[in-house]
């Protein structure tokens, strides 16, 4: 089954990633990267909770865990009348097709706006986004390491504290966030733990991406 095939269910973690449709950017000054994260928080904080991220100049990595289906029947609700937000009828669709047309919403609303701010038209995202089930826990561990160290990976930072668009400083943060932060330094045993395991990786590691 292709990465885009793969339906989203309630209670499921995945690895969601997607990039430029082109050679274009999309990301083009830390102002854009800022919307998308606030464009992000508007439509998915309602339906997942999320553990990791990272956003690139093209392209991106989210590791999230979808909400239980109360929660994302609230979110239905919420979305079909107070946000006014074009979204599928849960009954008739399913979970799953809910879940990805939201996804879909938050790519489409930083599109539009993208391309009223650089004078564009056309689609700025791939066709599909990817995702992959994460069922197992060294993927799990892993992913979180990958996500942070992408920036590293791609030569954008020294280190994975200098990059300013991912959750890795947020698990090191006493501010408030969005980020999942005591579920996933529990994973890893305790804060330290989490920095240890971060730092002493020294290999990218294959996770058939």
């Amino acid at each position: 089954m292709k990465n885009n095939e793969i339906k989203l269910f309630p209670e499921h973690i995945y690895h969601i990633f997607t990039h430029a449709n082109g050679k274009e950017n999309i990301f083009i000054k830390d102002d854009n990267y800022s919307f998308f994260l606030r464009r992000y928080e508007y439509f998915i904080s309602p339906i997942a909770q999320t553990y990791a991220y990272c956003l690139m100049p093209n392209h991106l990595h989210l590791m999230v865990k979808i909400k239980d289906t109360n929660e994302l029947q609230m979110a239905n609700k919420q979305f079909m009348t107070t946000r006014k937000v074009p979204v599928v009828e849960i009954a008739a669709n399913g979970f799953s097709a809910f879940i990805s047309k939201v996804f879909g919403n938050l790519f489409s609303s930083y599109t539009q706006a993208l391309n009223k701010e650089q004078d564009r038209k056309g689609s700025l995202f791939i066709p599909n986004f990817k995702r992959k089930l994460v069922d197992d826990q060294k993927y799990y561990t892993n992913l979180v390491h990958y996500i942070h160290n992408n920036p590293v990976h791609h030569g954008f930072a020294r280190n994975m504290e200098a990059w300013k668009f991912s959750s890795y400083n947020s698990y090191f943060s006493d501010l408030t966030t969005k980020i999942a932060k005591a579920e996933v330094l529990n994973w890893f045993g305790d804060k330290q733990s989490f920095r240890d395991f971060h730092q002493s990786q020294k290999i990218d590691l294959s996770l058939d991406i």
